[in-house]
């Protein structure tokens, strides 16, 4: 061993010699070749091994070797398969392969997309009992909560939840029980309409079972409305008392009445008047007459009918202000005047508490004419001013006081209770002064007929079949033991947004849970039977917004949720039992309020996602009744929806809750339809391909209003000829040829364009013209579809067939031949008759104070909108201004008007109406320059070309293409080569 001493300072060695290389290599030699020794003396051993010892384990020796492993070679820890054993997965992550932000193995996300109650609330009433009455249809009410944006829907369904549930209530922010979806929280607006089912009680003290359904109060939400009053036999119409009759109130009572729906009304947010306003109760009576008046013109323009009249003396109108959670009719609130001071005739007193009628507290009698000038009626002496008093004491009252004042109503407050803040205390005291909504329990059971009283009425609208049908029987009478009939019109996603549960209206028979039945599409019929489906109903529930209650069968008369039966649904379905034979008939699909007319075009944003998209859309389809899906010529997808906030909606659930994927959207532009000004300047024919057959025609516009009468349903091709006939005749006085010999309307159903028989029974053999009818009107409803101007739909067209030289042999008429020349003539002849464009109106209401009115002015004139009316608001410090602008100009406009008027002017915006484009979209001498906007004449033929670009079609608008080359010669020839464009 070398020692410190062998080394110099600078570390050089200066021991003693090393001894030479030979003896290391001897050394070496001498190590290597003591294993090979070992190893001779193992293998000297016997083969046998040496018997194990009684209860020991038998043990191997592991093989030593010392053969030479490379680095790369060495396995210092255990690898995963030696671990886990052979056949599990293992992955390797390379460095820096994804963001440190995200997880190597992601958590499991659970998909939330509705607020629901983790276990059954409490409920005042027992859930069995529900269950119980759903056998007895005379005691169902199926009820509406409908009305215009923020006037209290919502909060009068919770009123309801707090009176039916133990659930406690916050002063600060509103409950809103049954808004449910994510995006409803988020906006504080409704956006679907939410069931719920309650045991309610009378003042007389009975309980029936009313299932109500909450439904969206903004304008672009009313789909949700209508499919919502497909089931039900009443609503009620929430109106706010201060700003009164709006424009979704006057839509939503034109399609109630147009149903043939009970009306009944409540006047909310009287506490407005008292707290807002601050007007004495006379002129609070003044405003609550005029708000109900008001209502009551506007029915009686629709249908003159009286009994339709709503009053507070018939017991139709309730007041209320759901905020507070109370609610009174003339009745009810008579009736807490018996039972604090007894012997008192309730209805004789009701009948005297509203009108011209005052009170002489000298004589105690009531009188039609005042004692003096200041003798206030008997509505503002019984039941405004306590409502005042009450209401002034709690707010400006010391507590001594106020304990005193209530002491007298015998209203009595725990002591702590007079410390809390005056909203919760006002809660509070109007809870006692109230007590339970008993009077909204007595009108819905009074007005508003049970399922077996408005089942006959509800089975004429709806039922597409003939009424004599063994079917509708049962239907009428609301039979629970007939066969199984269901109308669906709503479908609901469940909380992980997956699948859907369809929600709809038992007609007849009781449907049961685990049976088979017929899922009948819109597009079913007893011909074509294609779509249907035969399923098995794998669950059922009863509503109740954020929870619900299973069940194992349903009555006839009930709203129910059903699971498992959505695979085929797409908007409206009818079930039926699988077991009925004879022919059945679906109930006819909804007429909405509006039209969508807004579109959109969106695409993902990796390609290789387009199928989650499109999986997506198709949920976007079931959720939103307007929501219409397209794919253009191009191959871009459209989304169609009624306005901006719809859209927007539709988007969000399309990214976050059905397809979780990026989108791509482009700027929003408009749905146009096609029309003619005048009759075509030429008789157009076609020879279809085999040149054996010719079809004439010409195009000329219809008289005004008969598309809206087409679109509304008022004249339908399941009228018989002789009622359309009739009909055409006296209202705009077609002749009796004419208005026998219609065909078709088109695009669909009810589409705004008709196809006529024009020819003479001497010139055109009608035999053989009846053998390819079908084929022509398939034709005609192809081109009404899509029209050659930009591929939109035509609109208030009607065609004429003048003649038709048809083959005699039927294999030379087939469909091949005459559909697509049908079509061809059709766009020739439209093309001849000065075609114009068309485009949507909105209509817009502004809510304004007075000094912004002329900012609202501005705004709507850089959007091509005017101004129709502007009224002061009665009774408010509001403006009204009503006015018309074109969708395509409207997006943003309501950002506009709010940045224009520091956020005062309030409005909505709804499809009103479709008009001209200015221009001829034809008139291919107008020079468009990029990037500069089009005006004046130039509008249409500017639209028109965007239109086309952004479809993938050609610039060129001819005639010519449409029209066989001897006819062009023809035309040329005689000097009239201009009307080939």
């Amino acid at each position: 061993m070398a020692s410190l001493e062998d080394y110099d300072e600078f570390g050089n060695y200066i021991g003693a010699d090393l001894g030479s290389d030979d003896d290391e290599e001897e050394m070496l030699q001498s190590e290597y070749q003591q294993p090979v020794q070992e190893q001779t003396t193992l293998e000297g051993y016997d083969d046998e091994p040496a018997p194990a010892q009684d209860g020991a384990l038998m043990e191997v020796d592991e093989p030593i070797s010392n053969a030479i492993v490379l680095h790369e070679d060495k396995q210092y820890y255990p690898s995963a398969e030696d671990v886990y054993g052979p056949g599990v997965e293992t992955l390797v992550q390379e460095e820096d392969a994804q963001p440190l932000s995200e997880p190597i193995v992601a958590p499991i996300k659970v998909r939330k997309w509705t607020i629901e109650e983790k276990d059954m609330p409490q409920t005042r009433f027992d859930k069995g009992f529900l269950l119980n009455m759903m056998s007895f249809p005379e005691m169902i009410r199926n009820v509406a909560v409908v009305g215009h944006l923020h006037h209290g829907k919502t909060a009068l369904m919770d009123m309801l939840v707090f009176e039916t549930h133990k659930l406690i209530w916050d002063a600060d922010k509103p409950t809103r029980y049954t808004d449910t979806h994510v995006l409803s929280r988020q906006r504080e607006i409704s956006i679907k309409s939410s069931a719920m089912s309650f045991i309610l009680s009378t003042t007389a003290g009975k309980s029936h079972l009313v299932h109500m359904i909450d439904t969206p109060g903004h304008v672009n939400f009313v789909d949700e409305v209508a499919s919502s009053m497909r089931l039900v036999d009443g609503v009620v119409l929430v109106v706010d008392v201060v700003e009164g009759m709006m424009v979704n109130t006057e839509a939503i009572i034109r399609h109630a009445l147009q149903e043939n729906i009970k009306i009944t009304l409540v006047v909310n947010k009287i506490d407005r008047l008292i707290l807002e306003l601050r007007i004495p109760p006379a002129d609070a009576f003044y405003k609550i007459k005029h708000t109900i008046e008001e209502i009551n013109t506007f029915i009686s323009n629709i249908n003159p009918d009286p009994d339709l009249r709503l009053s507070p003396e018939s017991g139709n109108v309730a007041f209320a202000s759901t905020d507070m959670g109370w609610c009174f009719t003339l009745r009810s609130f008579a009736q807490m005047y018996a039972d604090t001071y007894g012997s008192l005739d309730v209805l004789q007193f009701a009948n005297r508490l509203w009108g011209d009628i005052y009170f002489n507290t000298e004589t105690r009698k009531f009188t039609r004419k005042p004692v003096d000038a200041d003798q206030p009626r008997t509505f503002v002496h019984f039941v405004l001013s306590p409502l005042y008093k009450l209401y002034s004491h709690v707010l400006s009252e010391e507590t001594d006081d106020l304990k005193e004042t209530l002491a007298e109503l015998n209203i009595t407050l725990k002591p702590v209770m007079y410390k809390m803040d005056v909203r919760p205390l006002l809660k509070a005291v109007l809870d006692q002064f109230f007590g339970p909504a008993t009077g909204l329990a007595d009108m819905i059971v009074e007005h508003i007929p049970s399922p077996v009283d408005g089942a006959p009425a509800k089975v004429e609208g709806t039922y597409t079949g003939p009424l004599t049908s063994d079917v509708v029987a049962p239907m009428k009478t609301c039979d629970p033991q007939g066969p199984v009939m269901v109308q669906i019109t709503k479908l609901y996603h469940t909380t992980d947004a997956q699948s859907f549960r369809a929600f709809g209206r038992v007609m007849s028979g009781t449907l049961r849970k685990d049976s088979v039945v017929k899922v009948l599409g819109e597009g079913y019929s007893p011909e074509d039977e294609e779509d249907m489906l035969k399923t098995t109903v794998e669950e059922m529930w009863i509503s109740e917004a954020r929870y619900f209650i299973p069940t194992d069968e349903v009555p006839a008369g009930n709203l129910v949720l059903i699971g498992g039966v959505d695979a085929s649904i797409t908007k409206t379905a009818t079930i039926a039992s699988a077991d009925i034979d004879e022919d059945l008939y679906i109930f006819r699909p909804i007429k909405h309020m509006t039209e969508s007319v807004l579109k959109i075009a969106i695409e993902p944003i990796a390609p290789s996602e387009l199928p989650k998209m499109l999986s997506g859309l198709r949920s976007i389809n079931k959720s939103y009744p307007l929501a219409a899906t397209k794919v253009e010529e191009s191959g871009e997808h459209v989304l169609i929806g009624p306005g901006e906030l719809y859209l927007d909606c539709v988007m969000h659930d399309l990214r976050k809750l059905f397809s979780e994927i990026e989108i791509k959207v482009s700027d929003p532009v408009t749905k146009f339809c096609e029309t003619v000004l005048e009759t075509s300047a030429l008789k157009c024919y076609a020879d279809t391909p085999n040149k054996k057959n010719r079809l004439t025609m010409i195009a000329e516009p219809l008289e005004r209003g008969i598309a809206e009468d087409l679109e509304r349903g008022r004249v339908t091709m399941q009228m018989t000829p002789k009622e359309r006939g009739t009909f055409f005749q006296e209202k705009y006085q077609w002749d009796l040829l004419a208005s026998r010999s219609i065909w078709a309307f088109g695009p669909d159903e009810g589409g705004p364009n008709i196809l006529l028989d024009d020819t003479l029974p001497s010139q055109v053999d009608k035999k053989v013209l009846g053998t390819v009818k079908q084929h022509i009107t398939q034709g005609f409803q192809w081109g009404a579809r899509e029209g050659p101007l930009c591929d939109e739909p035509m609109r208030n067209v009607k065609f004429r067939i003048l003649d038709a030289s048809l083959a005699q042999e039927p294999i030379f008429r087939g469909g091949g031949q005459i559909v697509p020349t049908a079509r061809r003539v059709c766009y020739s002849s439209f093309l001849m008759a000065t075609p114009r464009l068309m485009e949507p109106i909105y209509y817009v209401e502004v809510q304004a104070p007075a000094d912004c009115i002329s900012a609202v002015y501005t705004v709507l004139a850089r959007r091509r909108g005017h101004v129709t009316q502007d009224i002061p608001k009665a009774g408010s410090p509001l403006y009204t201004v009503k006015a018309l602008i074109p969708v395509i100009d409207a997006n943003g406009f309501e950002t506009d008007l709010r940045t224009a008027t520091q956020g005062q002017a309030f409005c909505l915006q709804t499809f009103d109406h479709w008009s001209v484009v200015p221009g001829d979209p034809t008139d291919t001498s107008i020079k468009l320059r990029p990037l500069e906007p089009a005006s004046g004449q130039a509008l249409a033929r500017d639209l028109v070309l965007k239109t086309r670009r952004r479809k993938g079609l050609g610039d060129q608008i001819a005639v010519s293409k449409y029209l066989d080359d001897e006819f062009v010669l023809a035309l040329s020839a005689s000097g009239h080569a201009d009307l080939l464009g």
